[in-house]
């Protein structure tokens, strides 16, 4: 098929480094890897930082006269197979697939689009009724995690839904890595206030409790809360921890290799790629079990999940790896094999492919 793929939140040809351009990409290579051709229907942002009624008024302009362009450009060209949008949800709804799909009689499809019945007040209400009408036309609404799935559920209780589990490309991670250092710790992880502060201030707290413990740190990451990071860290020995500051996606896989053990709590993770990343690297996981991290990371083979909040636990469970050495090596193990086997690009492609073959095409 033609596909028109469009991500309302961030292109995948977007400068910024993140989760969602990387998950952006991974899908347009998986629908590509499955035979279909793929364009770019828009670049075009939609995303409301604060429920600002001005704000939102503009970037509704904005998607009009972006779909008046393609209007245009398919009258002329011919229209696609399918629209495809990736992760519509209330802070960033699709506001140009939908009305264009319709016209053109074109089937439209969504990934991860996401719907919280707790946003459903002032502004925010409003966009969240864009994104049910959205995910109430499609004729597929693809889920990455249970936690999702049941969300549309609730509130779209007759919506087409099918699931595909979060996965990366793994070709830069085939070859058997050279075994790293066994407590050296790595984390991969953008420095904003919220729930990335949080995991990091959870993470210092939790090493500062096994500093009698000879493990040392690689922090990829860099951001607008770098210093209120690096605060979090002031007490620790600042020879343990080294700071790689932002890098290029392509050389992550050299930083994982270096390591033993891959630690993020997670704090509102949707799933979080870089955990997939790092057991493909052969890095057990510990993380917390909260939000979408369960659906990434199997708690007892590929890593420790704690309970959330629990810094205790979870310097507990980093610990245990350290001391360890046989089942920290039987989890990398299980680890790389999980996901080279299970969340590779050719799985999800041959996933997506069943998915979408459900789908009359006019």
């Amino acid at each position: 098929m033609r596909i028109a793929f469009y991500a309302p939140l961030k292109s995948p040809n977007h400068p910024v480094v993140s989760g969602d351009r990387q998950m952006a990409r991974m899908l347009v290579k998986a629908l590509q890897h499955g035979g279909h051709s793929v364009e770019l229907a828009s670049e075009l942002r939609f995303y409301l930082r604060q429920p600002e009624l001005e704000s939102f008024d503009a970037l509704k302009i904005e998607a009009r006269d972006e779909a008046a362009r393609l209007t245009r450009l398919w009258d002329r060209n011919g229209k696609p197979d399918l629209w495809f949008s990736y992760h519509p949800y209330y802070k960033a709804p699709d506001l140009i697939g939908p009305e264009l799909a319709s016209a053109f009689a074109v089937p439209y499809v969504t990934a991860e689009a996401s719907y919280s019945r707790r946003r459903n007040a002032g502004l925010w209400a409003d966009s969240q009724a864009l994104v049910a009408r959205a995910i109430k036309q499609a004729a597929l609404n693809i889920c990455f995690t249970q936690r999702d799935r049941q969300g549309l559920t609730d509130a779209i209780p007759d919506a087409a839904l099918g699931m595909l589990s979060p996965f990366i490309d793994t070709s830069a991670f085939r070859e058997m890595p050279v075994r790293g250092c066994p407590t050296r710790l790595v984390t991969v992880a953008m420095m904003r206030p919220g729930d990335k502060l949080e995991s990091y201030r959870m993470l210092a707290q939790a090493l500062g409790s096994i500093g009698h413990l000879p493990w040392t740190m690689s922090i990829v990451g860099d951001g607008p809360a770098r210093d209120e990071v690096k605060a979090q860290f002031a007490g620790l020995p600042a020879d343990r921890i080294e700071w790689l500051g932002a890098i290029e996606p392509a050389a992550v896989p050299d930083v994982l290799y270096t390591g033993g053990i891959y630690v993020w709590p997670g704090y509102g993770e949707a799933y979080g790629v870089a955990y997939l990343e790092a057991q493909a690297a052969g890095l057990p996981v510990v993380a917390q079990d909260i939000a979408g991290v369960p659906e990434v990371v199997r708690d007892g083979q590929t890593g420790f999940l704690t309970p959330p909040g629990d810094v205790a636990a979870f310097a507990s469970a980093i610990e245990r790896l350290l001391a360890h050495n046989d089942e920290r090596t039987m989890m990398a193990a299980e680890a790389r094999r999980f996901v080279l086997e299970e969340r590779s690009l050719g799985t999800a492609a041959a996933r997506l492919a069943e998915l979408l073959k459900k789908i009359p095409v006019p």
